[in-house]
């Protein structure tokens, strides 16, 4: 009789992924792993401590499939570069909807008591950056915009990852290049959309 296959961390956190993907994060626990890859939970255990360290290793893990998602996202739509966090933070909510949740409502690592302590959170400052080249702005208005299309942007996303409101790709995009415009065209009246 061959020796069954090893359980390594990478198999566990692709079965929480699956799991996670199809009923969400509260349909994880030991035993529902274990069932998915067909096994007792002692292998889950030898890789883990404790269920609190494999959450604590799969929201990085489930954070680098989102950047994946973006990624891809990037390569397959045509749309101006200032738009394709948005966009795709709003198709996100719409087709992992779970993942969504966990990441961005549930286990959101975002604590903001006022509006700047969205630049406390770890690339944040650096997508600003980014976002304000894109648009030819000052950095400090390039961070508030910044910081206003995030909130429109998430209100939208949660909206959509709850069943709240559901919006097409083009009638989002119009909304964002409204918001958008509204705000660069105060620093720069002669600005428009490149897409």
């Amino acid at each position: 009789m061959p020796p069954k296959a090893k359980i390594s961390k990478e198999m566990i956190l692709d079965t929480v992924l699956d799991i996670t993907r199809q009923a969400g994060f509260d349909a994880v626990n030991a035993r529902s792993i274990a069932d998915k890859l067909q096994c007792s939970t002692r292998p889950i255990f030898t890789c883990y401590k404790n269920m609190d360290e494999l959450k604590c290793e799969f929201l990085d893990f489930a954070f680098e499939f989102y950047n994946q998602y973006v990624a891809d996202y990037r390569a397959s739509v045509n749309t101006d570069s200032c738009l394709i966090l948005p966009l795709s933070y709003i198709a996100f909510a719409r087709d992992e909807t779970n993942l969504f949740k966990l990441l961005f409502i549930n286990d959101m690592d975002l604590d903001m008591t006022e509006a700047k302590d969205f630049y406390k959170e770890v690339g944040n400052e650096e997508k600003a950056k980014i976002f304000s080249d894109s648009i030819g702005v000052e950095w400090e208005r390039g961070k508030a915009i910044f910081l206003d299309l995030f909130l429109y942007t998430h209100g939208i996303a949660v909206l959509t990852a709850t069943g709240k409101l559901t919006f097409d790709r083009n009638n989002v995009e119009k909304m964002l290049k409204n918001l958008l415009s509204a705000f660069i065209k105060q620093e720069k009246p002669d600005w428009e959309f490149f897409a």
